[in-house]
């Protein structure tokens, strides 16, 4: 399905169409997700909208080709209050007794929908920054460049808060018509036109909460504007401006799709695949300390053998990891090869060999000339005082260690 500019998504949109009703015979979480995408032959009959900014007009929303608008309750999905760490709560209380909207946003929303414990959360409000940096004197502060957000620092984590004031600089997706449709409450319009920045359609998920009191919410729903309920359904990992424009924007977008793909297991439509693989040489324009972050967490949290397949199958291996690279040519495994060999093995046993963090990357695990390395045994400290571990991505380390055993 050809993608359409946000342009003219928001033009034919007039506010936020219905979930169809589950069946209650559904085979799994995931299949009574989102309902199905709708053609539209003829203008349908447009609900009255609701009294309150927090429940926005219902009516009908989509074009001709485009996702419909949705909202829907949070607990549809399983989701628990006990799901949310109280650090997070806390900064949705503090910003919500204050009067100002709160929200969770990105990838914890979509881990909550697949009833998966969010490793992090991201809060957008819509107080600036500063109002936010104020509600938390002494615990937050202000950092980023190109996109400034606040971090909150509460009982040993890091909580992330943006602002529906704050934009990407030079992005693509904040070149949003200026005037809202008339059927569209400002609240919801601010929450699709924050929606429009986001990198992929299944971290453009808006969490909203009423907080009544402490870890008490009235109102949790889930707003989808970009068809990620469905994306997630479909286990797709989707673009939300064309896949060319988004890549060429931020490069990093590419790595953290595979990233995204390997941890849950999804795939990319034929556009962002197309993409992924034809423009995999621009991840060289990185700066290495990016580079190093990305790689160590796609290797992480159990994903590693995922992440080294997709990394060789669209071409980025070689630009990352060069000696790994070199190995499958060598043992002439194919790009769509869904076997294993050692190489694979060993990633796939990586955290009972190997710490998961920047010592495991600065140490070539393997190479076509080289054994497997055992560092288990080895403390941390001692490693990163190690000067031939301080080595860059792909480069082979001078000295090789034994294992245990003497091999």
């Amino acid at each position: 399905m050809a993608l359409r500019s946000p342009e003219l998504r928001f033009a034919a949109s007039t506010g936020l169409g219905a979930l169809s009703r589950p069946s209650r015979l559904a085979p799994s979480p995931l299949a009574a997700l989102a309902s199905p995408r709708r053609r539209r032959r003829g203008p349908s009959p447009s609900p009255s909208p609701s009294p309150s900014d927090s429940n926005p007009s219902t009516a009908s929303a989509g074009d001709a080709d485009g996702p419909e608008w949705k909202k829907v309750s949070a607990k549809r999905f399983g989701y628990k209050e006990s799901m949310i760490p109280d650090e997070a709560w806390n900064v949705l209380h503090q910003l919500r007794s204050r009067g100002y909207d709160v929200y969770l946003v990105g990838g914890c929303v979509r881990d909550l929908i697949m009833k998966k414990i969010p490793k992090d959360f991201d809060i957008i409000t819509t107080a600036d920054l500063r109002q936010v940096k104020d509600t938390f004197v002494g615990s937050a502060v202000i950092v980023g460049r190109r996109f400034p957000i606040v971090h909150v620092h509460d009982n040993n984590s890091i909580v992330e808060v943006s602002s529906f004031n704050t934009y990407v600089r030079g992005s693509t997706g904040n070149q949003m018509p200026t005037s809202k449709s008339p059927h569209c409450s400002k609240n919801d319009y601010l929450r699709w036109k924050n929606c429009q920045g986001r990198d992929f359609t299944i971290n453009g998920l808006v969490f909203l909460y009423m907080i009544t009191g402490f870890h008490t919410a009235s109102c949790e729903k889930i707003y989808d504007y970009l068809g990620g309920i469905e994306d997630i359904k479909k286990a797709k990992v989707r673009t939300v401006i064309p896949a060319a424009t988004s890549f060429h924007e931020d490069c990093a977008r590419i790595l953290r799709a595979i990233r995204i793909a390997a941890r849950l297991g999804f795939s990319f439509p034929k556009e962002t695949a197309y993409y992924v693989r034809n423009l995999a040489c621009s991840v060289a324009r990185l700066d290495k300390g990016r580079l190093l972050m990305e790689v160590n967490y796609m290797l992480a949290y159990g994903s590693a053998e995922a992440s080294l397949r997709l990394l060789w199958r669209f071409g980025l291996l070689e630009h990352l990891l060069p000696f790994q690279a070199a190995y499958f040519s060598s043992t002439l495994f194919k790009r769509k090869d869904n076997g294993t060999n050692m190489l694979l093995q060993s990633y796939h046993h990586q955290e009972l060999l190997v710490l998961y963090n920047l010592i495991y990357l600065q140490c070539i695990i393997i190479s076509p000339t080289k054994e497997i390395i055992d560092i288990s045994a080895i403390g941390a400290s001692k490693l990163l005082s190690m000067k031939k571990f301080k080595t860059d991505i792909g480069v082979p380390m001078k000295t090789k260690l034994t294992t245990s055993s003497g091999r």
